[in-house]
């Protein structure tokens, strides 16, 4: 059995449907150890901030209730925790809009932008781009 890329996961999606089919792709490529989800942003920033989960990568959807993605991503960059500057993080969507792309290709924080449903060919091309990996 090889070694998963990646230690823990936090996948952060309201989605039930969209959440079993990221975690069966995840757990299928051998991407990563651990992966926990939360189904609120706010659920996941609480994560964070009590150290309850320290993720390698976070794979982020931008349409939820309430918080969207990029919310999220505002309140992350207000929280000071450890190895915060090491954790790669995915946004995912469903969504065609160029403005939701370009949106997340200025963020800072994001790694990259990825169109759900993620697919083995999507997580082949974060491999190839991750050279800590």
């Amino acid at each position: 059995m090889t070694t998963a890329r990646y230690k823990t996961c936090l996948l952060i999606d309201d989605n039930y449907i969209d959440n079993f089919v990221t975690r069966k792709i995840l757990e299928s490529s051998n991407f990563v150890e651990d992966i926990v989800v939360r189904q609120s942003p706010t659920e996941a920033i609480e994560s964070l901030l009590t150290g309850a989960i320290i993720p390698d990568v976070i794979f982020l959807d931008i349409r939820m209730p309430l918080m969207n993605g990029f919310e999220f991503l505002e309140e992350y960059d207000k929280l000071v925790f450890p190895n915060k500057e090491n954790i790669k993080i995915y946004m995912l969507s469903s969504s065609l809009d160029p403005a939701d792309m370009q949106k997340s290709e200025l963020n800072k924080h994001i790694t990259s932008f990825i169109h759900k449903p993620i697919t083995q060919k999507a997580l082949e091309e974060v491999f190839s781009n991750d050279h800590s990996c």
